[in-house]
């Protein structure tokens, strides 16, 4: 699951990226100086500031908050919108997925900044922003294939947080996640609090998640039958899926489901067909996104053969929920609420 962003062309910073990239000799990618900056003496003044903080294995020291910050996506820009963070952001970078975007409490920080890009993120459009900080993912923006690593950002002077969903388990595996998924958001939420300095409306998010997965988990029956859940996100010749560390496990577990392909320790991966019809699902949750629309894909779910048989599918048991909904973001929680009042309807039938 690849996310994409702009591309743009600019100079090299010269004198400025050098001495960055000298501050940054013992900051892991992450950490910018920039001398006779005023908000900096103001930050330090404040006693908040350095402060440490570990990140998907690597620590890190800031010196100040970054100012001037480009996301991945619309799950990570919506964490930086959730924590109330828009003005320490130079822009976004993100597809135009369909996901609604004006019924969320920080919708405003889609007016506020900078979309940059519908593509992928490049150097060249980090650098012609400004930027002091990139917060991307393993496969959310960060790839080795195309050069864009926290590494090679920090050789031009630029710091990284990785989407604590995507870190790499294992060292230099393909295979991510470190931790459950709810858990990985509300550590970033904690994290980047304390990186800027807004650790009391970190906590009070992760308190108000807490809370509402608490009243979504009030109405699952604590004996009774959970429903099994197979995620489809997309795939024809095999299934992309979501395995036990990707946002769609939480999801359906603390929704009450039975997540069919908890077993299998990584985001997103992917599995034959004939591993969805052995394990029979109850329910399909469809990830809505890309330009195969949720319709089609649930056109493809009851049209092709092999899976006729499969409870879900013969009895239309399929549920959609848009992309951000289902990777690490601030609106997880509701999403577990909106698949336990449908999971409720399928014990009940």
């Amino acid at each position: 699951m690849t996310r994409r962003t702009p591309r743009t062309t600019r100079t090299a910073r010269t004198a400025l990226a050098l001495a960055a990239v000298l501050a940054l000799a013992t900051g892991c990618g992450a950490k910018v100086a920039e001398d006779g900056d005023a908000a900096k003496t103001d930050e330090k003044a404040s006693g908040h500031y350095p402060v440490t903080v570990e990140n998907c294995g690597v620590r890190t020291t800031y010196d100040k908050a970054p100012q001037r910050v480009v996301t991945n996506d619309v799950n990570i820009a919506e964490i930086m919108f959730a924590l109330g963070l828009e003005d320490r952001m130079a822009g976004y970078v993100a597809p135009d997925y369909r996901a609604d975007r004006e019924s969320v409490p920080w919708k405003d920080g889609y007016k506020k900044v900078p979309w940059l890009s519908k593509k992928e993120i490049t150097k060249e459009m980090v650098l012609d922003a400004k930027a002091d900080l990139v917060f991307a993912g393993w496969n959310y923006g960060f790839s080795e294939g195309r050069g864009f690593t926290p590494d090679a950002l920090k050789k031009l002077g630029v710091g990284s947080y990785v989407l604590t969903e995507s870190c790499r388990n294992g060292g230099a595996g393909k295979a991510r996640g470190v931790m459950p998924p709810l858990e990985a958001l509300y550590t970033d939420l904690t994290t980047l609090g304390k990186v800027f300095g807004v650790e009391d409306r970190a906590a009070k998010l992760v308190a108000g998640f807490k809370k509402q997965v608490a009243e979504a988990q009030a109405g699952v029956p604590a004996d009774g039958k959970r429903p099994t859940v197979f995620l489809y996100d997309d795939g024809r010749d095999k299934a992309t899926t979501s395995g036990a560390f990707a946002g769609p496990h939480d999801i359906i577990t603390k929704a009450g489901g039975d997540h069919v392909m908890k077993d299998l320790k990584d985001t997103w991966p992917s599995v034959g067909w004939e591993t969805v019809v052995e394990r029979n699902p109850d329910v399909i949750v469809i990830n809505n996104y890309g330009d195969v629309t949720a319709e089609q894909k649930k056109e493809f779910l009851k049209s092709y053969p092999p899976l006729a048989g499969v409870s879900a599918v013969k009895n239309d048991r399929i549920f959609v929920l848009d992309y951000v909904d289902l990777v690490e973001s601030p609106r997880n929680p509701a999403a577990i609420a909106a698949l336990a009042r449908y999971l409720k309807g399928v014990r009940e039938q």
